[in-house]
């Protein structure tokens, strides 16, 4: 069959087409973009599920004070290959907040929340407690819903996280840790560089010492050379690379542990009850 130049455009647009839904190619990588509600506040959200059928494993990506990013995304995607349905709150969007607040919205933590009822009932998640992958400020939002909700959170991953409020005054945020942390039974992943800023790592370090002393479940890897934001920094050193990739299986690890999942990365046997 001989083709003119007019067929070319179609031919290209079909031969993409048939790309973008071969298996294994470009499904995993898909985000679906979509709102939940509660009360007259529409919340956006980002959802990146892996290929294939469900249910799986549902996981909650709490961003930084920073904004909702890139490389939020590529976050959400690589834990989508890794076999979780994730769902992505813009907290910031919801409320119309500014980039990079310097003080914590009390109102935010309703459309994170609200994000975290609609994966509990979300037709491709399993019926079991959520995990949560959380980055700076977003671990706040970690601990208070796990101190607000036991039942419905599971395994908990914080990068470079807060585990004080960040509108605490300056003698609670050198001494102590948010009051949740006494409160949490979720394991805790804690991730952080040792050239972070000095005041992150002793608020770390204090609440792996209140976790581990309450007998919850808590580990801190402490990445040598790495700064703050070490997994997607612009000017990622040759350490802070390897770091992220360390970071990366170790978070997979951890939320396939605590949820119970199989070998096969699938969905935990249902509690009873759920």
């Amino acid at each position: 069959m001989k083709f003119t130049k007019r067929w070319l455009p179609a031919l290209l647009l079909a031969a993409l087409a048939t790309l973008t839904t071969l298996p294994g190619l470009a499904a995993a990588q898909v985000i679906e973009k979509s709102t939940v509600r509660h009360g007259s506040t529409e919340v956006p959200v980002e959802i990146a599920r892996p290929e294939g059928r469900g249910p799986w494993p549902p996981v909650l990506y709490i961003h930084a004070k920073r904004g909702y990013e890139d490389v939020d995304r590529e976050h959400i995607r690589a834990l989508a290959r890794d076999g979780f349905l994730v769902m992505a709150p813009d907290w910031l969007a919801a409320n119309m907040i500014e980039r990079w607040p310097d003080r914590h919205v009390p109102e935010s933590e309703d459309d994170v929340e609200a994000a975290l009822a609609a994966l509990l009932v979300h037709p491709d998640a399993c019926r079991q407690p959520v995990g949560v992958v959380a980055k700076s400020r977003g671990p706040y939002f970690a601990i208070r819903l796990a101190a607000k909700r036991a039942a419905d959170v599971g395994p908990i991953v914080s990068y470079y996280g807060h585990f004080q409020n960040p509108n605490a005054p300056e003698p609670q945020q050198l001494f102590s840790v948010a009051p949740e942390v006494r409160q949490v039974r979720s394991p805790v992943l804690m991730l952080i560089g040792d050239a972070d800023l000095e005041l992150r790592r002793h608020v770390n370090g204090r609440a792996f010492y209140v976790l581990w002393e309450r007998g919850v479940p808590v580990e801190l890897q402490m990445y040598p050379l790495a700064r703050r934001a070490f997994d997607f920094r612009v000017d990622q050193s040759p350490e802070e690379k390897i770091a992220a990739r360390h970071a990366a299986g170790r978070e997979r690890e951890w939320l396939r542990r605590w949820m119970g999942l199989g070998a096969d990365g699938r969905c935990a046997v249902p509690a009873p009850g759920r």
